[in-house]
């Protein structure tokens, strides 16, 4: 269902000297169901005349409707296919408010930049592109696109929306409150993109391993492995500079410092430690879910990507420089800030070094465009913002950049993750709570969300001998090592279904740390599954739901085999452990 409704768009009523909005409605403002639309609008909305683009937009009537919520996932990317997603995350409030979701400019069903061949990890084809779009790629950014939401919502006859965005979502909702603060009644952010004194948003790269300092020093057994963690980390990268190992590349070893994934923040600090000291088996496991390197970003959206990030964005160079001056600023800056450290650009791309890093080097940014201008007032209206410790920017470094809202309530999720809304886990069924009742009530409770779910382990032990032995009483020694080596292989494999393990969805099966085979169905199936080399663990282990475990095992360490009952919570930070162990019942 297409309607033009000329001239409805050219106003920007807020804006001075803005001409009249005109009285005439689009078609879906109307429509009792689903209603599918475009506007047009002016590629330049500071000047009225100039070429006109279409934006496509998608409105969800809710019967008897007391507001509307505008949505937008993030990206940038098409964001009219994420309708279905928006819906599941808002749930109950769109029983009483309609859904406004728009593609932004230059993306999906509105007007596409189109070039093909592009490749970010390929300087040469950014340059390429960027010239193919011409001037006008100058005009894909957020102020523009923020304009274009208000004439959508104007040509809709809708009166104060709130906001619902998650990850770059959060960029276009600050943007629309610097130019339209009276068409807001609440904004809720998740993920949110932190911007500067300039107005732009900061895109610098930080390799956070202080994310690993705050996972080991939860945890006994992680914080008793010397010197810090991010020290170790360091020392790993070094090392395998040093001397490359197939099994895990420099790209491999970016992502596993990455503690958002539970199995990685669980071991990865422990295995980096293991590597140090001659054993390479953990941290090659962890390798073996990471691809060696970097896959094709190529979407048939990338232009218009390219425009909103670039133009939105600060960058360690002048935005008005050449892209050769660009080349030199960013070079200069990444060789004396060390912005990686302990990575060097040339560890994760090789050939193309800063540019492969900084892909806005060869993407022309010549309008000023901030997408929350410096001074600009910004509305007094209820603001509910979640950061999680694990996300791109640190709880703290949001919280200092919404400061300039007078009535944001920044609320830090400890060991949550980027996009927590959306996420499939209990943590994520928290926050969509404390999201419909803040987006129907106004009103922000907090509900304590948290992903902190376990605990990172210590010392991989190689040998029955390197264990702790289990504190169950009745038991000698010998037998309470085996127990406790029993315990540790059922608690690998089932970590590996931590709801917030998502590299692991849908992995069929994995080779044991030293041997055998682990595999995920229904239940999860021990097969000779060697977690120390001198014990063999067989046997189903049951995981419902709620991550109550029980295991019925056989420990087998060649002079004999014996029978082992586990039951514990699997994820949580104190999983108390009871069973027997050859009928002896322990607790």
């Amino acid at each position: 269902m297409i309607a033009k409704a000329l001239g409805l768009v050219l106003a920007t009523a807020l804006l001075p000297g803005a001409p009249t909005p005109p009285t005439e409605l689009h078609e879906c403002a109307t429509a009792t169901t689903r209603c599918d639309g475009t506007i047009e609008v002016p590629l330049d909305w500071e000047n009225p005349s100039s070429e006109r683009i279409s934006v496509a937009f998608t409105f969800i009537p809710a019967k008897d409707a007391d507001g509307t919520v505008a949505a937008n996932r993030g990206g940038p990317q098409p964001a009219l296919p994420e309708t279905p997603a928006i819906q599941q995350v808002l749930g109950s409030v769109l029983d009483r408010k309609n859904l406004l979701v728009m593609d932004p400019r230059g993306i999906g069903k509105s007007s596409p930049l189109l070039c093909s061949g592009a490749d970010p990890f390929k300087p040469e084809t950014v340059a390429a592109c960027a010239k193919s779009v011409g001037a006008r790629g100058a005009y894909f950014t957020a102020d523009q696109a923020s304009h274009d939401l208000d004439a959508v919502r104007r040509a809709l006859g809708l009166g104060k929306m709130s906001y619902f965005g998650n990850s770059y979502g959060t960029l276009y909702a600050q943007a629309y409150a610097a130019r339209y603060p009276n068409s807001l009644d609440a904004i809720f952010l998740d993920s949110t993109v932190v911007i500067g004194r300039d107005g732009y948003a900061d895109w610098s790269f930080d390799a956070r391993l202080d994310y690993l300092d705050l996972v080991c020093g939860r945890s006994k057994a992680c914080d008793a492995l010397p010197g810090k963690a991010s020290g170790t980390w360091t020392r790993l990268v070094d090392r395998l500079r040093e001397q490359p190992d197939p099994e895990v590349t420099m790209q491999q070893a970016l992502t596993l410092r990455e503690p958002a994934e539970a199995v990685l923040g669980r071991e990865n600090v422990a295995a980096a430690h293991a590597y140090l000291n001659g054993d390479p088996a953990p941290l090659r496991r962890l390798a073996r879910l990471i691809p060696k390197t970097i896959p094709p970003f190529t979407p048939p959206w990338l232009a218009g990507y390219l425009g909103f990030r670039c133009g939105d964005g600060s960058f360690p160079f002048n935005r008005l420089a050449s892209a050769a001056e660009r080349q030199a600023q960013a070079e200069r800056y990444y060789e004396r800030e060390r912005p990686m450290a302990p990575y060097q650009p040339t560890d994760v791309f090789p050939t193309e070094a800063v540019a492969g890093q900084e892909w806005c080097i060869n993407w022309p940014t010549p309008r000023h465009s901030p997408p929350r201008p410096p001074g600009q007032a910004l509305p007094n209206i209820p603001i509910l913002v979640v950061a999680g410790d694990f996300d791109v920017n640190r709880p703290a470094e949001v919280a200092r950049s919404l400061q300039v809202f007078p009535n944001a309530t920044v609320i830090r999720i400890p060991f949550g993750i980027h996009a927590q809304s959306f996420f499939p886990s209990p943590m994520g069924d928290c926050v969509r709570g404390m999201l419909r009742t803040f987006l129907t009530t106004k009103q922000v409770v907090d509900r304590k969300c948290t992903g902190e779910n376990y605990r990172a382990v210590g010392a991989f032990p190689q040998k029955l001998r390197d264990m702790a032995p289990h504190p169950a009483r009745k038991l000698s020694r010998g037998q309470r090592r085996i127990l406790a080596a029993a315990f540790a292989t059922a608690a690998d494999a089932t970590a590996r279904r931590n709801p917030h393990a998502f590299y692991y969805f849908g992995r069929p099966n994995e080779p044991g740390l030293r041997g055998g085979q682990v595999a995920f169905g229904q239940d999860i199936t021990l097969d000779g599954v060697r977690f120390v080399r001198d014990l063999r663990v067989s046997g189903p282990i049951k995981l419902t739901q709620d991550g109550r475990a029980t295991a019925t095992l056989t420990a087998e360490t060649g002079r004999r085999t014996h029978e082992v009952t586990l039951t514990w919570t699997a994820f949580s930070t104190r999983p108390a452990l009871s069973g027997t162990f050859d009928g002896i019942p322990f607790d």
